[in-house]
């Protein structure tokens, strides 16, 4: 009908994000995020196009189709719960998938959804002790990390009986992929660099300040020893703050957003300081670099400390990358690499950086690089829990099947964790090894 307004089917413009009204108390009132997870939910029922992502929308769609009218109002709002706790913010629906995000006027932000809900639920009920554990990176990392106490918890995390008790005690299940600790940490491994003699190229000051994450600093110093040599083989001098926290990642997956704020108190001003002495950033783990990049800077639109520290961090393969475009990688490999199986982690993909690392690998001669675009289904705290870890084994399993296929020299994700999941999942003979070793012993060093 003449004169009839109309919706667009999709939208043309690049997605667009609003800041996260986290500090409004509107943001938690019960009606209006019910009526907004139920608008929303609809429009997801009418399209569907996100049912191979991770596992809240087939959750959805079956809560959907088994309701009495087979459509969202038939659908007991108690069990939205279940599609906003299978969401792990991973954000490939809003940037791969959904053709309704902001600027369209549906105005559509799945993850930024779930993640009001779940600062809601942490708001009225807390969280329960094994998560909250799970996401106290900077505490556990610190207990299990001392001399004696890494032996212990590495042996027992490695014995099929505490496995057991730690599965019915505490909710993890007793298959999953548990991290190793070390005592001897990254920061304690690496002597910073004064910077003196760093050499500029495009919008690269040529000399950078690590973010060792929690991970990288408890978990896998050794990979953060291999982005040292690699970046000082290239001439770029490597520095630490004075001091970090966890990135705050974990905290706002489970909806503490407090938690993420105080986080954010202690890394922005020691990271802002250093970008004012004229270095740059590089965060080793994309969620890192995700969250200093999307989601402090929504969180805190106004705060120019922030902005500073989003517009100066970088990937590490995204650094490299901008120094080849002005003829400052060092290309002299002296061993090539053969077939590489390379899973793309999530959080980088939406970093929206491209595929940096693949580049990289593939400047190396002989090489031969297979990018995986799909999504492993771990999420650091995810695919640990016994609720879910099943979950996280059938929507990262056809990445271990391809892997597993392609019988590749190298498994590599810019994830570790990522990586360590997909190479149990697909069974002996695969290893998981992060891009930037693999980088290093192309360069022999």
């Amino acid at each position: 009908m003449a004169g009839t307004p109309t919706s667009r089917e999709g939208s043309l413009e690049a997605p667009t994000r609003h800041p996260i009204d986290w500090k409004n108390p509107e943001f938690y009132n019960e009606d209006k995020l019910f009526a907004e997870l139920e608008r929303v939910f609809d429009i997801c029922h009418g399209c569907r196009r996100c049912v191979s992502l991770c596992n809240s929308f087939p959750t959805l769609f079956d809560l959907v189709d088994e309701s009495e009218t087979m459509e969202v109002d038939g659908v007991d709002k108690a069990d939205y719960w279940k599609v906003v706790d299978h969401c792990y913010l991973c954000d490939l629906c809003f940037l791969t998938k959904c053709p309704y995000v902001p600027p369209h006027e549906w105005n559509v932000d799945f993850p930024h959804l779930m993640l009001q809900a779940k600062a809601y639920k942490f708001q009225q009920k807390g969280a329960p002790m094994r998560d909250k554990i799970l996401s106290s990176t900077d505490a556990v990392g610190k207990l299990a990390g001392i001399p004696v106490v890494a032996g212990v918890v590495n042996k027992l995390n490695s014995t099929e009986g505490f496995r057991a008790i730690l599965e019915d005690g505490l909710g993890v299940h007793k298959d999953a992929v548990i991290p190793k600790y070390h005592s001897n940490k990254l920061r304690d491994r690496i002597t910073p660099d004064h910077g003196a003699h760093a050499e500029a190229a495009g919008a690269t000051t040529g000399k950078v300040a690590l973010f060792a994450t929690c991970y990288g600093n408890n978990n896998d110093p050794e990979s953060g020893e291999d982005l040292v040599a690699v970046f000082r083989h290239n001439g770029i001098p490597v520095t630490f703050a004075d001091k970090e926290k966890c990135c705050g990642m974990p905290k706002l997956e489970l909806g503490d957003l407090e938690a993420v704020a105080k986080a954010k108190e202690v890394n922005i001003p020691q990271l802002a300081k250093l970008v004012d002495d004229g270095w740059d950033i590089v965060a080793p783990i994309p969620s890192c670099a995700l969250m200093f990049r999307q989601e402090l800077p929504l969180m805190f639109p106004d705060d120019p400390e922030v902005a500073k520290v989003q517009a100066a961090i970088y990937d590490p393969f995204e650094y490299l990358m901008l120094r080849h475009k002005h003829g400052k990688l060092n290309t002299d490999f002296r061993a090539s690499l053969g077939k590489v199986s390379y899973h793309v982690a999530c959080h980088q993909r939406v970093q929206r950086i491209g595929l940096k690392t693949r580049e990289a690998l593939q400047l190396v001669p002989d090489t031969e690089v297979d990018a995986i675009e799909r999504c492993s289904g771990h999420d650091g705290t995810y695919a640990v829990k016994k609720e879910f870890h099943d979950t996280a084994v059938k929507i990262g399993r056809p990445v271990a099947n391809r892997v597993k296929k392609a019988e590749p020299d190298h498994f590599t994700s810019d994830c570790v964790m990522a990586g360590h999941h997909i190479a149990d999942i697909a069974g002996e003979g695969t290893e998981s090894v992060h891009p930037i070793s693999l980088l290093r012993k192309a360069y022999g060093i």
